[in-house]
């Protein structure tokens, strides 16, 4: 029993992460996994998206870590990701989308790369 509750927590947390991505901002799966509290389980993310039927979920902002689109090029899927997401203003060019990149901890944050 507590094993299946486990999994319905990490899910309820992983559907939560995704809710929460802004409309017009992308994560990776994962970085959806480590805002769930999931560090290293960016399949898990994966998978819990694909087994999701909540038409409300804004799947379409979750990425590869590389910022590409997972569904193979030309699919009904990948079609519909790349619409979702240009409607939101993401720029979106041959099934990837390149974010800045952010800083890699508090101390680069604050401090920036060393010169």
């Amino acid at each position: 029993m507590a094993a299946a509750s486990s999994s319905e927590e990490s899910t309820r947390r992983i559907l939560a992460a995704v809710r929460a991505i802004p409309a017009g901002s992308v994560a990776g799966y994962g970085e959806v996994a480590r805002r769930a509290g999931l560090p290293g389980r960016a399949r898990l993310a994966a998978r819990v998206l694909a087994g999701n039927e909540d038409p409300a979920l804004p799947w379409h902002r979750v990425l590869r870590a590389d910022g590409r689109i997972a569904f193979p090029e030309g699919s009904s899927g990948y079609r519909e990701q790349c619409r979702r997401l240009r409607a939101e203003g993401v720029r979106v060019e041959a099934g990837r989308v390149r974010r800045a990149k952010g800083p890699r901890d508090l101390d680069e944050a604050v401090w920036g790369p060393e010169q």
